[in-house]
């Protein structure tokens, strides 16, 4: 059974309660007046900081930042 907290004593200590979470991985139950209103759980997992983690597969061929040869008209 997951713990629980009222909103206002998980707003008086929110970043504990983050903390807590993230390094036990158990869920904890926000209420308001006694009713479940929102859980707070640990990320499943951690977001890379690169673009190309998010897509699995990707190759690059070739020079990416390199000017291209051909010329190109942009009113055309």
């Amino acid at each position: 059974m997951a713990a629980t907290i009222s909103a206002s004593q998980f707003k008086a200590r929110c970043l504990g309660l983050m903390d807590q979470v993230a390094a036990s991985g158990e869920v904890l139950v926000i209420t308001k007046n006694g009713r479940p209103v929102a859980e707070l759980h640990p990320c499943s997992s951690p977001r890379r900081s690169s673009p190309f983690g998010l897509h699995p597969g990707l190759e690059i061929h070739g020079d990416v930042i390199a000017p291209l040869d051909a010329g190109w008209d942009v009113l055309a």
